[in-house]
């Protein structure tokens, strides 16, 4: 039997009165619950056709029902307080008593609240707390996570390239007495050295303009001169380069106590990289001279051929090797960019710092290369800026002979004129190597937060609330 509200049984429905039963059997009794307009539902034993068939096992008008073939007295013979109720078992099945709302009407009820949105989408966990944090309630949508934290000049995450620059350029402002200090004494002796090799064999250097004085010159002619401009400007481009490197391996140590959001002085950043300096001039000697090794593969051919009198044969392939040994030097610049931050910052040898680097940008090459020749781009930019007034003071006082000289013609100059252009190179590299220096850093700290999740070991370090375990 199932005892269901609103489910009526096969049979006789019960009523009050069994009287009325009999005289009206179209006042049936109707499911419990159903509305008044509802008309109930037949006798089990009626049909549209009319009345049913009686099978032999089941209770009819002449076959005593189920409940009188146990009791022996029929349904409606029953007193009407005896009579069962339909449906009056089915409280003694509901549930425990609990939050339970009444509700009236056909309608389902409403759904709990939600719970209150917190404002602007902030989490809802306590501050600095480690543990997890609810954005938005109910509804809200999707909002963004919070931003990464930031002790120092760079947020703690995968940084894009305007933020390696403008990290760069926040170093240097924020720690511009260590930072200027390095580089203002590293372009001196630089500029320096450039400037006395300059003065003392290549002040009267002729270059390229013997191409111009001759009408048809021959190409032996020709290797001559482009190898007496390429001594002339070897000497200021190596000391560029190794001024680079040491400034690059020196500042590392300032940019690292700036992304932590540390203060630094010239003295503490003297001291945690003096006992480097033995690896670092190592570096600074291996580089070059694998970049060097490259160029003189690449062009050894070609030279040789030059020698021997094919000098046609000989420049073809010195030109082919020109080129290949500048991707190789190129490439190899790329792939060893990072060295010198991973051996002031690793503690690491020469050649562990070179495979670390390499390992470092590995996958990236691209990206790095573009890094660094906007890096380099930025520092072309700032040093004609800043090498033009200069520029102008030399050739007032050098004359006609000092523009010339800078045209790249064979005269020569004097010395006051290649002071006041050091004085100008000194001023510019001293703006200049920071901003490289600290680009290549904060690209060695980029590759390592994408690669090795530095930005954790970083906020733990900085003290940042919720990364201490």
């Amino acid at each position: 039997m199932n005892d269901s509200p609103g489910w009526a049984p096969p049979g006789p429905s019960p009523s009050d009165d069994s009287d009325a039963d009999s005289d009206a059997p179209e006042q049936r009794t109707r499911p419990q619950g159903a509305p008044a307009d509802q008309a109930a539902p037949p006798p089990a034993g009626d049909g549209p056709d009319g009345p049913a068939p009686t099978l032999p096992d089941q209770p009819g008008a002449d076959r005593p029902g189920a409940d009188q073939a146990v009791t022996g007295q029929a349904l409606t013979d029953r007193p009407v307080r005896d009579r069962p109720v339909w449906g009056a078992k089915w409280a003694e099945r509901q549930p425990p008593a609990g939050p339970w709302t009444a509700h009236s009407g056909g309608a389902p009820a409403p759904p709990p609240a939600p719970p209150p949105v917190p404002p602007s989408g902030r989490p809802t966990g306590a501050p600095g707390s480690a543990g997890p944090v609810s954005y938005g309630g109910w509804g809200a949508g999707w909002t963004q996570p919070p931003p990464a934290p930031r002790p120092g000049v760079i947020p703690l995450r995968p940084l894009g390239v305007g933020e390696i620059v403008s990290g760069a350029v926040a170093t240097l402002r924020a720690h511009w007495r260590p930072v200027v200090g390095v580089s203002f004494v590293v372009a001196l002796i630089t500029q320096a050295a450039a400037t006395a090799a300059t003065g003392l064999w290549f002040r009267g250097a002729s270059g390229l303009d013997t191409l111009e004085n001759g009408s048809n010159p021959t190409l032996r002619e020709a290797v001559d001169a482009l190898g007496e401009t390429l001594k002339s400007s070897a000497i200021p481009l190596t000391a560029g380069v190794l001024g680079t490197l040491f400034t690059t391996a020196v500042l590392t140590v300032v940019v690292g106590r700036a992304v932590l959001g540390r203060q630094v002085s010239l003295g503490e950043a003297w001291r945690e990289a003096r006992p480097r300096l033995l690896p670092l001039c190592g570096l600074l000697f291996l580089l070059p001279a694998l970049a060097a090794a490259a160029c003189t593969v690449g062009l050894a051919p070609g030279l040789l051929l030059i020698a021997a009198g094919a000098d046609s044969e000989g420049a073809a392939l010195a030109l082919l090797g020109g080129l290949g040994s500048t991707v190789a030097a190129v490439w190899l610049w790329v792939r060893y960019s990072l060295a010198a931050p991973a051996l002031m910052l690793e503690k690491q040898g020469v050649v562990a710092a070179m495979r670390r680097s390499a390992k470092l940008v590995r996958g990236a090459w691209w990206r790095v290369l573009g890094v660094q020749l906007l890096a380099l781009l930025i520092a072309l930019v700032v040093s004609a800026i800043v090498e033009i007034p200069t520029s102008a003071v030399g050739m007032a006082i050098g004359g006609d002979n000092a523009m010339d000289w800078l045209s790249g013609k064979s005269v020569s100059v004097s010395w006051t004129f290649l002071v006041v252009i050091g004085v100008g190179g000194v001023i510019a590299s001293t703006i200049t190597l920071p901003i490289s220096a600290g680009v290549t850093a904060l690209l060695y700290v980029d590759q390592r937060i994408r690669r090795e999740a530095l930005d954790l070991e970083l906020a733990r370090a900085a003290g940042v609330p919720g990364y201490d375990t």
